[in-house]
């Protein structure tokens, strides 16, 4: 079992200690020792440079990108119930500076208090009273079957999902053909296609963990996911902390051809998307 630091720092928000490589650093050293052969990470998680000697070599089809709200159930009735139902100034729990500006976008009477913890923790301090509200990725409610919990899926439309949103990376040593032979059973084509326009997105942007981004890759077809459409629409920002200095796009553009094709990509829209910001 490995523990990592961002298990451990629990009291302070991600981007004051480090960011989000604190998930991965303590893995990634057994990966390099030899300890682990592969390690399964939320690849939202996963900073853009990786050491030298590992790389993402399998990516499975994507869950959900979205965000999801929980409400408390004492503030639930029987229809259904959506953020903009929220009591004026209610508490809504979220150490995301992403979400954070999401939210302030569409309720700016809303008191956004930082939290952290594993997903029960979170839930408790919901459950608890503590906040009216709080925002997880739907995917990780979906893996630990908690879907019941969900009360309402924030779309792209109100918040854009974080860079490589739902989707795992497994992480692995290079040139170990028996491991990645053994992942190419689980290695989903399209999903790495999307995830690796949205991680050269997050490449070209050089920005640290204080920086909030949204980048999101889909087909305008998503009913026929990669069946027939070959264009992605792309959606990305990129702001301050407090939300000035903001850039952002919405492009259609061709589907890439391979995973390299796809960093390209990626990495010439961070380049517009840098531009449209004035940095």
């Amino acid at each position: 079992q490995v523990v990592t630091s961002g298990d451990v720092i629990q009291d302070r928000p991600l981007y004051e200690v480090g960011g989000k490589g604190l998930f991965v650093k303590e893995i990634e050293e057994a990966l390099l020792d030899g300890r682990a052969d592969f390690a399964v990470h939320s690849i939202k998680d996963v900073p853009a440079g990786l050491p030298p000697g590992l790389g993402i070599h399998c990516i499975p089809k994507r869950s959900s990108p979205y965000d999801a709200l929980i409400v408390r159930a004492a503030l639930l009735g029987d229809a259904p119930f959506t953020l903009e139902q929220l009591p004026l100034g209610a508490k809504v729990g979220t150490s995301s500076l992403r979400r954070g500006l999401a939210l302030a976008g569409i309720r700016p009477d809303l008191q956004i208090v930082p939290l952290r913890g594993n997903v029960d923790t979170r839930l408790g301090k919901l459950d608890s009273g503590e906040l009216e509200a709080i925002v997880l990725a739907e995917a990780g409610l979906l893996r630990l079957g908690l879907e019941s919990r969900v009360t309402a899926r924030l779309t792209a439309e109100l918040s854009l999902p974080a860079v490589g949103q739902g989707a795992l990376g497994i992480e692995s040593r290079e040139g170990d053909a028996r491991v990645a032979a053994a992942l190419t059973t689980v290695h989903d084509a399209p999903t790495a296609l999307a995830v690796g326009v949205e991680r050269g997105i997050l490449r070209a942007l050089g920005a640290d963990c204080k920086t909030p981004i949204a980048a999101f890759a889909e087909l305008d077809n998503d009913e026929q996911f990669f069946k027939r459409a070959d264009h992605f629409r792309v959606r990305a920002w990129v702001a301050e902390p407090d939300g000035s200095q903001r850039g952002q796009l919405d492009e259609s553009v061709s589907l890439p051809g391979t995973e390299e094709e796809a960093d390209d990509l990626g990495r010439a829209l961070g380049t517009r998307l840098l531009e449209a910001r004035g940095s």
